[in-house]
């Protein structure tokens, strides 16, 4: 059980707001994201990482593996894994079934103009978890 219901509340409608923000390359900030820009903004917004803190999708994994679940849940992270274990994609669980995200794109993707091109946006999908390619990891979790 969480700790933290009100950061945890904070955490989904900060991304929630984003929905339809372009995905950009390296972006952290509404004007676009990438995917771990996109989740490191809704953390900071609830509290769980500082202001200064900059991660990339396998930083925030490392960070939150004391934290790691067996299945998704409503604010967890879902980590997408290479064959080296290493995270290259990361989500936010919004329950069991859908997640959201900033993605579409490719390193090719740095303006909105590219992101409309690219059909790269802060988006809602369902979940397909791969347990064997994916990690999932609770930050609200004591």
């Amino acid at each position: 059980m969480s700790t933290y219901p009100r950061a945890k509340r904070w955490f989904l409608r900060t991304a929630l707001s984003y929905v339809g923000t372009p995905y950009i390359w390296g972006g952290d900030d509404p004007s676009g994201f990438d995917c771990s820009g996109f989740v490191m903004e809704c953390l900071k917004t609830a509290g769980i990482l500082k202001e200064k803190e900059d991660h990339t999708a396998d930083g925030l994994r490392q960070l939150f593996s004391s934290k790691f679940i067996d299945k998704p849940s409503q604010g967890a992270l879902l980590f997408t894994l290479n064959r080296k274990d290493k995270a290259t994609h990361v989500v936010i669980c919004l329950d069991r079934y859908f997640q959201m995200g900033a993605s579409g794109g490719t390193s090719n993707t740095i303006d909105p103009k590219a992101a409309w091109r690219d059909n790269a946006y802060v988006k809602i999908r369902p979940i397909r978890f791969n347990p064997a390619r994916m990690k999932v990891a609770d930050p609200f979790q004591d």
